[in-house]
């Protein structure tokens, strides 16, 4: 019987990794009215780097920040149900591109490029709010985290989220780069090759487009991509750098994880070592019917209310902040 039901949950874990994708490709999920978002950022090798977003404004002072995953963008269904979920929490939000995720060639992007959220945050135009919520997803989550460690971090910001993050990059590679994720691992690197092609196509690439294509793994990619663009010796030197897994005991403001016990792209074995001995200002919740980034429409994360994820995730994120 347990054999059984770890058999249809583990299937219920693919279903709703892949069946929101499908939903949002025939019928895209709609949001408010929002404003484009523009920033430049220095970048030691490219000069400038431009970001870009959509940001929903609302009579309030507090504003949601929202990180999408590897391969995804602001159009991302699980970005759109956040921002969705600060609308009817009446707050504003951002959704924020990872750089070059827009597809305009302006660069790749890593696990722990903080400085863009870093940079974004402190814009002229996100001066208004007096109080800053982050929520990020798998990639995007990790940032998040990792943004909470670090000094830099805007002191406006009062609460963090990451859903469905990889938290020690290695163990988070190795697992993606089984057999078994072979069709997951496929679709990211699809997405990722896509906007190296853009990059390759103004400026100057680690690894000519035509091997790039060929790469099949993701520890590759982080080898022959990423390292040598942002200066790490290899995919170990990037992962040990980048990881949050180690750095989790310094966040400075609450933060929760939200994890799939059924995720086929970031297994819950490679969290349960790290999120094991979780101490505040960290909190985990775990979901039994669920997949990567996507979920039933309603689930109980053990707060106050009910519904889908992202509104009772953004109802913790206003608890923990005060707002």
């Amino acid at each position: 019987m347990v054999d059984g039901k770890n058999r249809v949950f583990s299937f219920l874990g693919h279903w709703f990794t892949i069946a929101p994708v499908a939903r949002h490709t025939i019928a895209p999920r709609r949001v408010s009215t929002s404003v484009p978002f523009r920033l430049t950022v220095p970048d030691a090798k490219y000069g400038d780097v431009r970001l870009s977003g959509r940001l929903h404004h609302a009579p309030s002072d507090t504003l949601l920040v929202v990180v999408h995953g590897l391969g995804g963008d602001i159009g991302s269904h699980y970005v759109l149900s956040a921002a969705r979920a600060a609308e009817a929490a009446g707050i504003a939000s951002l959704r924020l591109n990872l750089r070059g995720s827009d597809r305009t060639g302006e660069d790749i992007y890593h696990a722990a490029i903080t400085q863009d959220l870093h940079a974004t945050l402190a814009s002229a135009e996100l001066s208004r709010y007096s109080s800053i919520l982050l929520l990020g997803y798998s990639l995007g989550g990790h940032i998040v985290l990792r943004a909470a460690t670090e000094s830099a971090l805007d002191a406006r910001v009062r609460a963090v989220a990451a859903v469905c993050p990889p938290l020690d990059l290695f163990v988070g590679a190795r697992a993606i780069d089984e057999p078994a994720r072979l069709v997951y691992r496929r679709h990211v690197l699809s997405a990722i090759k896509e906007i190296y092609a853009e990059v390759a196509g103004r400026r100057p690439v680690p690894l000519p487009l035509a091997e790039a294509r060929r790469i099949a793994t993701i520890r590759d990619w982080d080898e022959h991509i990423v390292a040598p663009r942002f200066g790490f010796r290899g995919a170990d030197h990037y992962y040990g750098e980048s990881s949050v897994a180690p750095r989790l005991a310094t966040l400075s403001v609450p933060s929760l994880v939200v994890a799939a016990e059924h995720d086929p792209m970031v297994p819950a074995h490679t969290l349960l070592p790290v999120l094991s001995g979780a101490r505040p200002p960290l909190e985990v919740r775990w979901i039994d019917r669920g997949g990567h980034v996507g979920f039933p429409a309603r689930v109980d994360l053990g707060f106050p209310g009910s519904g889908g994820l992202e509104d009772q995730v953004v109802g913790w994120l206003r608890d923990r902040a005060g707002v």
